[in-house]
């Protein structure tokens, strides 16, 4: 009886984080989207003309990460922990010394879902052992 309520408080728990997940990856998503299409600035960062494909791509990789979290596979969420966390440390390590790109709109929208959506996965990822 005590095995069979734990076991449905993990699984009510592990859907709230899969659902916490896929939200953080479509904000992430969507985040992106409003930097290509100009409606979040990025501070003292001036985009070349016709750079927005890199944004764009990455908006789509959270987008599809976000439906790949529902095919409850660990090791797909191990990969999307890993690379959410270089595309993190490279743009920490791009702007670590311009706090205009850190904390300017687009900076914040992104990284506040990236960090959330890192939190979620190692959640699930630690849950799952």
């Amino acid at each position: 009886m005590i095995a069979t309520a734990g076991r449905r408080a993990a699984s009510r728990t592990t859907g709230v984080a899969l659902r916490l997940a896929v939200l953080f990856a479509w904000m992430a998503a969507a985040g992106y989207l409003l930097l290509a299409a100009g409606v979040l600035g990025t501070g003292g960062y001036q985009p070349e003309p016709g750079g927005e494909g890199i944004v764009v791509v990455a908006a789509v990789g959270y987008a599809v990460g976000g439906a790949l979290v529902l095919l409850r596979r660990r090791w797909l969420w191990i990969v999307g922990a890993v690379l959410n966390a270089l595309v993190m440390l490279m743009f920490f390590s791009a702007y670590a010394s311009d706090p205009s790109v850190l904390l300017s709109a687009g900076g914040l929208a992104t990284k506040v879902a990236q960090i959330s959506l890192e939190a979620t996965l190692l959640v699930l990822i630690l849950q799952r052992r």
